[in-house]
């Protein structure tokens, strides 16, 4: 499931999909056009899963194995109480203190992960408002000092605000795969 339809939650998509074979999947935006473009762009991609538009909201929160929420809403999208066991949900949009796209129910029941600590505590509004205890950092799960999931009945909730250092690390392994494939243009900005 799929709250938001613009660039960010395009990219959420692609990136589950690296991951997970999804075979169908709901978008929700309060925009229906940009619902409808994003689904026909989903629609031309290799193995695409079958795309939902105009789904109650409560009924495929409740139904949802993976919830992706790329929005910049200041209120919760959906109420947690109405998360199954085992639902995985990302966070990606809400980056102010004011900002709020996963209510304090769903952080709650979750295992909360974060990308930082230090960054999601000044800046999340779905950390700061539901005074969120932080399990870990997806760097400890990946370098496996913090375990990942613990059990397939465990509500995961990843909160992302975004790492400068990240973007900067994933910015040079494109640049250096370009570089091995004789890819792209050098383009020289010091010049005026």
């Amino acid at each position: 499931m799929l709250f938001g339809a613009g660039v960010q939650a395009r990219t959420q998509l692609l990136a589950a999909l690296t991951v997970r074979s999804l075979t169908e999947v709901t978008i929700i935006d309060p925009v229906t056009a940009a619902a409808e473009s994003l689904a026909a762009e989903v629609s031309t991609w290799n193995s695409a899963p079958v795309v939902n538009l105009g789904a109650d909201p409560a009924e495929a929160v409740a139904a949802a194995d993976i919830i992706m929420a790329a929005t910049t809403t200041s209120t919760p999208l959906f109420d947690g109480n109405l998360l199954k066991p085992g639902t995985h949900v990302t966070g990606v949009g809400s980056f102010t203190p004011d900002m709020q796209e996963i209510d304090a129910a769903t952080v709650a029941r979750a295992r909360v992960v974060v990308d930082s600590r230090e960054a999601c505590q000044a800046e999340a509004g779905d950390i700061i408002k539901a005074a969120a205890a932080i399990d870990a950092e997806i760097g400890e799960i990946a370098n496996g000092t913090a375990p990942g999931r613990q059990s397939d009945d465990e509500i995961t909730f990843f909160k992302s605000v975004g790492v400068a250092c990240q973007d900067a690390a994933a910015a040079a392994a494109v640049l250096a795969g370009a570089e091995e494939k004789n890819l792209g243009q050098i383009i020289d900005l010091s010049s005026g």
